[in-house]
């Protein structure tokens, strides 16, 4: 049986490569510092604003409900296709963006909501949806 003559050395763990990160880290810390006090110094007065709001705020969705009887609603009151079509044109006209959300009685035809639909493309309305409650919950 062969008997082992040398010793063999306990294991080390290499320093080397950590201590290089933690180096770089440093220095690449202590520059940007330095960048950042660098931008500070610069002769610029920023301007003063009195409030922080947006300029023109987005709007938020406009709701139209059809009725069973197919009575038209925007913004809580009644109005017919014609009337639809140029409010929704106008309010375009001040926010392009501006989306709608079509509700529908479940009982009603949907040739309604489909007229109201139509009557929101042709103002040029993109951002479209229609509302429907998941079945087994609660209304509101």
């Amino acid at each position: 049986m062969p008997l082992k003559t040398n010793v063999d050395e306990p294991m080390t763990i290499n320093m080397t490569p950590m201590v290089d990160v933690v180096f770089q880290l440093i220095v690449f810390f202590m520059v940007g510092t330095k960048f950042a006090e660098m931008e500070r110094d610069i002769a610029l007065h920023v301007p003063q604003v009195s409030a922080i709001k947006a300029i023109t705020p987005a709007p938020e969705r406009r709701v139209i409900n059809v009725y069973r009887d197919g009575q038209i609603s925007m913004d809580r009151q009644i109005v017919t296709l014609d009337q639809l079509e140029s409010r929704l044109s106008a309010a375009r006209r001040e926010y392009a963006g501006l989306g709608v959300l079509v509700r529908g009685d479940a009982e009603g035809p949907f040739q309604n909501v489909a007229s109201v639909l139509g009557a929101c493309r042709r103002a040029g309305i993109n951002d479209l949806g229609i509302s429907v409650r998941i079945e087994g919950q609660a209304s509101n």
